[in-house]
C-alpha cells in the first residue's frame, strides 16, 4: 500500500490550542470503509502537527456511522460520522428525533467504484446490463421474467470470459453497495430493457425494488468487512471479482486487475472528468452541537479540507483521492459552520 509522504512544512499547521475542558478530549469519528483511510491520513497528521490528540477513527461503514452519528448529542456520542454517500432524509429524521439537529455536510472529493479480479486472471471489459443480468435475482429471457439462471460470464456476453460466475459485494451497510445497486445494477436493468417487461409484469410499485434484488445462490456474496476482507476472499477464490474504490485498487496494482466500464478505464483523470460512469462524492458529516466541548474539532475539520491535505497536490489525492473543483467553497462553508437546512 502506499503511504502518502509529506512534511510538516508542507501542512498549514493551525495554530490550535487544547485547553478547552471536557471529559473527552479525542474526537471519535466512525463510518464508511472508503473514506477510512483519508481519515486516518489526516487525523495522525492531525495529531503530529497540532496541539490536539489524535482522533480516533474506526470503520463499521456508511449507515453503521450515521446510526451512530444520529443517537444524540455528548460526549457519550460520536462526533464525525464518514460517508461514501449522501446522508438519507431517513437519517437526518433519526437525528432530529434524538437532538441532532445542527449538522454540518463536509465533502472531500470524489471517488470511483471498480471491479477488480485477481491480478493473473481474465481481462473484463463490462457494462451496467452485464453486471445487472449476472447478479439480479430475476432477469429477462425470452421477453419473460424468470429467476436468474446464468452461471457463466459468457452467457451474459459471448465476448466475455468463460468464467464461473462469482462476485464480491459490499454489505448493505456500506454506502458503497447503494452507489452500486443504484448506478450499476438500477442502470443496468434500464439498459437491458428489463426495466420496462417488470414493469409490465410486476408493475411500477414493485418494479424498481425488483431491478435491484441481488440472486441469493451462491454467485453473488456481500462482504460485511472493508475492502481488505473483499481482496482476501478474491485471493482465496481466483475466479472471484469484487467491489472495490478506486483508491484501494490503486494501492493493491499489485494484486488486482481492473475491469472497464462502458469501454472507460478508472482513474483518477476520467473520475475528475465525469467521463468514468460510476463515481460518488465522499462526505464526512460533523455535528455542530459538538464544536466548543469536543476540543480541536473545529479545527479538525477546517484541516482536512485545507489545501495542503484535500488539495490536488496533497497526500490524500496521493492515495486516490479526487480533488474536489469546489473545494474553496467546502473551506469557506466550514469556517462559516454552515448547517444543512434540512436538519433543522
Amino acid at each position: 500500500m502506499k503511504s502518502a509522504k509529506f512534511t510538516v512544512s508542507a501542512l498549514a499547521v493551525i495554530a490550535a490550542s487544547a485547553s478547552a475542558a471536557s471529559a473527552r478530549d479525542q474526537i471519535q469519528v466512525s463510518g464508511s470503509s472508503t473514506v477510512l483511510p483519508y481519515a486516518t491520513i489526516v487525523a495522525e497528521a492531525f495529531g503530529e502537527n497540532t496541539d490536539f490528540p489524535t482522533p480516533v477513527v474506526e470503520s463499521g461503514g456508511s449507515s453503521a456511522g450515521l446510526k451512530k452519528f444520529c443517537e444524540g448529542v455528548g460526549e457519550n456520542t460520536t462526533d464525525i460520522a464518514n460517508a461514501s454517500r449522501a446522508i438519507k432524509d431517513s437519517e437526518i429524521e433519526a437525528c432530529k428525533a434524538n437532538g441532532v439537529t445542527d449538522i454540518m455536510e463536509v465533502r472531500i472529493g470524489y471517488d470511483g467504484i471498480v471491479f477488480a479480479s485477481d491480478i493473473a486472471g481474465n481481462d473484463f471489459q463490462f457494462t451496467p446490463a452485464d453486471w445487472f443480468n449476472a447478479l439480479a435475482a430475476e432477469v429477462v429471457v425470452d421477453g419473460k421474467v424468470v429467476a436468474n439462471p446464468h452461471t457463466k460470464w459468457s452467457e451474459i456476453r459471448a465476448d466475455l470470459p468463460e468464467q464461473e460466475i462469482l462476485a464480491f459485494v459490499p454489505g448493505t451497510k456500506h454506502g458503497t453497495r447503494e452507489v452500486f445497486e443504484e448506478k450499476v445494477i438500477a442502470a443496468g436493468c434500464e439498459e437491458s430493457g428489463a426495466a420496462e417487461v417488470f414493469k409490465a409484469e410486476k408493475g411500477e410499485d414493485e418494479a424498481e425494488s425488483a431491478c435491484m434484488a441481488l440472486r441469493t445462490d451462491g454467485k453473488s456474496i456481500d462482504i460485511d468487512g472493508d475492502y481488505t476482507e473483499t481482496l482476501a476472499r478474491i485471493q482465496s477464490a481466483k475466479n472471484g471479482i469484487g467491489i472495490f474504490g478506486l483508491s484501494f485498487y490503486e494501492n493493491n496494482t499489485d494484486k488486482l486487475k481492473v475491469a472497464t466500464i462502458a469501454g472507460v478505464q478508472p482513474s483518477t483523470e476520467s473520475i475528475a472528468s465525469g467521463e468514468y460512469p460510476v463515481s460518488r462524492p465522499l462526505f464526512f458529516y460533523v455535528k455542530k452541537q459538538h464544536i466548543g466541548t469536543i476540543p480541536g474539532l473545529k479545527e479538525f475539520t477546517e484541516f482536512f479540507v485545507s489545501d495542503e491535505l484535500a488539495g490536488a497536490e496533497g497526500p490524500l489525492a496521493a492515495y486516490g483521492l479526487v480533488a474536489d473543483p469546489e473545494l474553496a467553497a467546502t473551506q469557506a462553508a466550514v469556517a462559516d459552520e454552515k448547517t444543512m437546512a434540512a436538519a433543522q
